[in-house]
């Protein structure tokens, strides 16, 4: 059995033999292709997805057998349009697209389903998409955000910034560990620059705000200046060994009931 735990580097008579084994569990990197300030490419929320997914998949080798999917680089992210090189789908096309995965996982024999996600304007669509989609397809399907998971020791990594936020010291970093090539240092003082005008978001309330009134002109939230690869290493650490643990958490795989009964 190979050690390999990208679906995409596995052949399909390897993946048959994986649907087939009861310990296996599918992970699913979602983020977006979104401004990320003139500093970060706009891969950066589904790169970073990605790279920890990878890293805990590889940390569960030999004890449960974990494949990562390709990184979903279609996320809700119309807030960011205003500044460019962003594209977004709306809720049907978002819930529409994570069906048509979950639906082909199903009838290939997968039975686990983990979703990491890497964007913020994502977490509550998939809150809702996971739910309706675990009871339709009697299936155990997880979703989280790993720049959620243990705060506590992510906020000790920080030296600036208070927590992650967008663009930002966290970000910054984890993008300089898994790709460096593509962050535009020299531009970090750039969009670290603080323009009047940004919305103050209440709690308490939902609405729409397009991301220029929250972080206006630059597109970033948080001060990239303190970045570093091994910060960057170090938040991935965390927040691989939090995927781990929730993999192997026997309470989060029990099978949805069927709540709508048969018709």
């Amino acid at each position: 059995m190979t050690s390999e735990v990208e679906w995409a580097r596995l052949t399909a008579p390897e993946l048959k033999v994986r649907a087939g084994q009861s310990n296996s569990v599918v992970i699913l990197p979602v983020g977006s292709l979104e401004q990320h300030g003139p500093h970060l490419p706009v891969i950066t929320d589904t790169a970073s997805a990605f790279a920890v997914s990878v890293q805990a998949a590889k940390s569960l080798a030999g004890d449960t057998t974990v494949t990562v999917l390709p990184g979903l680089w279609l996320g809700m992210s119309e807030h960011h349009l205003p500044f460019g090189g962003t594209v977004s789908l709306d809720y049907s096309a978002y819930r529409g697209v994570l069906q048509g995965i979950v639906r082909s996982l199903k009838v290939l024999g997968f039975q686990r389903l983990l979703i990491v996600n890497g964007h913020g304007g994502n977490i509550d669509p998939l809150a809702v998409a996971v739910r309706e989609l675990a009871v339709e397809y009697k299936m155990p399907i997880v979703a989280t955000t790993p720049w959620m998971l243990a705060p506590e020791k992510l906020a000790a990594i920080f030296e600036v910034d208070a927590g992650p936020t967008h663009a930002c010291e966290g970000e910054s970093s984890v993008m300089l560990a898994i790709a460096g090539d593509v962050v535009r240092v020299e531009k970090f003082a750039e969009a670290a620059e603080k323009h009047d005008g940004a919305v103050s978001v209440p709690s308490g309330i939902s609405r729409f705000y397009a991301f220029p009134e929250r972080a206006p002109v630059t597109g970033t939230m948080g001060d990239p200046r303190s970045a570093t690869a091994e910060k960057g290493e170090r938040f991935l650490k965390v927040q691989a060994d939090e995927l781990v643990a929730l993999i192997r958490s026997e309470k989060i795989w029990t099978k949805p009931q069927g709540v709508w009964g048969e018709w």
